[in-house]
C-alpha cells in the first residue's frame, strides 16, 4: 500500500504539470492586426479586414492599432470624352499617345478630374470585440487619421528621406518617382472629382474616418477538429463620418483556416478569405466621388508559423497577401486622356489615375508576441506593384482582454 501511495505522489505532479503546460497553449488561429492600407480613397470608406481566428472569443478584448503609410502620386489630370465617336478614336491609340484638346462642354464634352497625393498618413484604430453567443462575436472599430509630412523621428521607416535613401543606395535608382524633384517631407493632398467637388487636406489635419461594426459567426462542422479546418462568416456595416464621404457601407466576408500542429506543440496556420463591400449604399449628404465602382472585392491569404516558449507564450511569424479590386471602372482606360509632368519624372507620373483602374495588391511581414493576457504585433507592408498608395506602410497593434480569469 505504501508503494502505491508513493507511486501516486510521483505521478500526480507530473500529470498536473503536463495539464498545466498544455493549458497554456491558448492561441486562437491567426489573430492579425488590422492591416488595411492608408490608401487616399480607402481611408474615407470602410474596408473589411479578414478574420482568421479559429473560434469566437470567450471574453471581451480591446485592441489599439497604429499605422503609418507613405503615399506619393504626382499631379495628373484626366479627361474622359463623352462623345462615343471620340472614345472610339482614342481607343485605337495607346494611352500615352492620345490627343484630346478640351475646349468647352458644348464643343468637346468630357468629364474631368485631377489628383495629387503627397503625405505620410497616420491611422489610429481602437477596436472592442466581445462574444454575444457561443458561436458569435461582435466587433466595434473606430478609425481616425492624421495627415503629416513624414519628418523624422515620427516616421522613421515611412519618411520620404528613408525611402529615397533606399532607392539611391540599395534599389530603385535615383529619385525614380520624383519625390526629390517635388521636395521631400511635403504635404500636397488634393483631389477634384468628376463632379467638380474638391477634397483637400493639409499638414496636421486630423479627422474621424468612421465606425465599423463587424459580426462573425463560427459554425461547427464534424471535420473541424478531426481535420483542424475551421470557417467563419462575417457581416459588416461601416458608418463613414468624414465631411467628404458621410455615408454607410455594407459587406460580407468568408474565411477558412487550416491548422497543422507539430509534436513539439508548435503550429503552422494557413488561411484565406474573401469579402465584398457595397460602398455608399446610403449617402447622408453630397459626397466626393471616390471611384465609380460601387463594389469593392478583396482576397487575402496568410501563412503563419508559431513557436511556443516553455512558459506557454508564443512568437509567431506571418506572411500576408492582400489584393483589392479597382476603384474605377476599367472600361474608361480605353479612352481616357492623361496629362502630367512626364518629362520631369522618371516613372509613375500617371500613377494617381492609372492605379485607380487596376487591382491593388501588397505583401506584409508580421511578427506577433503573445501570452494569455497580452498580445503585441508588428508589421511592415510593401506595395510590389508600385502604386505608391502607400509605397511602404508599418504598423503596431496591442491587444488584451478586459477581464481576468
Amino acid at each position: 500500500m505504501q508503494k502505491i501511495l508513493r507511486s501516486l505522489l510521483l505521478v500526480i505532479p507530473i500529470i498536473a504539470i503536463s495539464q498545466s503546460k498544455d493549458s497554456l497553449f491558448i492561441k486562437n488561429g491567426i489573430d492579425n492586426p488590422n492591416m488595411q492600407t492608408t490608401h487616399h480613397f480607402g481611408i474615407f470608406s470602410s474596408r473589411i479586414q479578414q478574420n482568421f481566428k479559429r473560434e469566437s472569443l470567450n471574453k471581451t478584448r480591446i485592441s489599439f492599432n497604429y499605422a503609418s503609410g507613405n503615399n506619393f502620386q504626382p499631379f495628373v489630370e484626366t479627361h474622359l470624352p463623352r462623345d462615343p465617336a471620340v472614345r472610339e478614336e482614342l481607343s485605337q491609340v495607346i494611352w500615352f499617345q492620345r490627343r484630346f484638346d478640351f475646349i468647352d462642354q458644348e464643343t468637346t464634352p468630357a468629364d474631368y478630374y485631377n489628383i495629387v497625393i503627397d503625405a505620410v498618413i497616420k491611422e489610429f484604430r481602437i477596436d472592442l470585440t466581445f462574444p454575444i453567443a457561443k458561436k458569435h462575436e461582435l466587433g466595434i472599430n473606430l478609425r481616425s487619421y492624421l495627415i503629416t509630412d513624414g519628418s523624422y523621428p515620427f516616421s522613421f521607416f515611412t519618411s520620404d528621406e528613408t525611402i529615397e535613401w533606399f532607392h539611391s543606395n540599395i534599389a530603385g535608382g535615383e529619385d525614380p518617382f520624383g519625390r526629390r524633384f517635388y521636395g521631400l517631407n511635403e504635404v500636397n493632398f488634393s483631389y477634384t472629382d468628376r463632379n467638380g467637388n474638391t477634397l483637400r487636406l493639409d499638414k496636421n489635419d486630423f479627422f474621424i474616418g468612421g465606425l465599423e461594426i463587424n459580426h462573425h459567426y463560427y459554425p461547427t462542422f464534424e471535420f473541424n477538429k478531426t481535420r483542424n479546418l475551421y470557417f467563419n462568416f462575417g457581416s459588416h456595416i461601416g458608418i463613414n463620418m468624414s465631411k467628404f464621404n458621410p455615408s454607410v457601407d455594407i459587406g460580407i466576408s468568408a474565411n477558412a483556416l487550416k491548422q497543422i500542429k507539430f509534436k513539439n506543440k508548435n503550429e503552422l496556420d494557413i488561411a484565406a478569405g474573401a469579402s465584398l463591400l457595397r460602398k455608399n449604399i446610403i449617402d447622408f449628404d453630397e459626397v466626393i466621388d471616390l471611384g465609380n465602382n460601387s463594389f469593392i472585392a478583396s482576397l487575402e491569404a496568410d501563412v503563419e508559423y508559431t513557436k511556443y516558449t516553455q512558459k506557454g507564450n508564443y512568437n509567431a511569424f506571418g506572411l500576408n497577401y492582400q489584393i483589392q479590386s479597382r476603384y474605377n471602372k476599367k472600361e474608361e482606360t480605353e479612352y481616357y486622356r492623361l496629362l502630367g509632368d512626364f518629362s520631369a519624372i522618371n516613372a509613375g507620373w500617371h500613377n494617381g489615375v492609372t492605379r485607380l483602374y487596376v487591382p491593388l495588391s501588397n505583401w506584409s511581414i508580421i511578427y506577433t508576441y503573445g501570452r494569455k493576457n497580452f498580445k503585441l504585433s508588428l508589421y511592415v507592408k510593401q506595395d510590389f506593384s508600385v502604386n505608391n498608395a502607400p509605397d511602404i506602410q508599418t504598423g503596431i497593434n496591442i491587444s488584451a482582454p478586459l477581464t481576468k480569469d
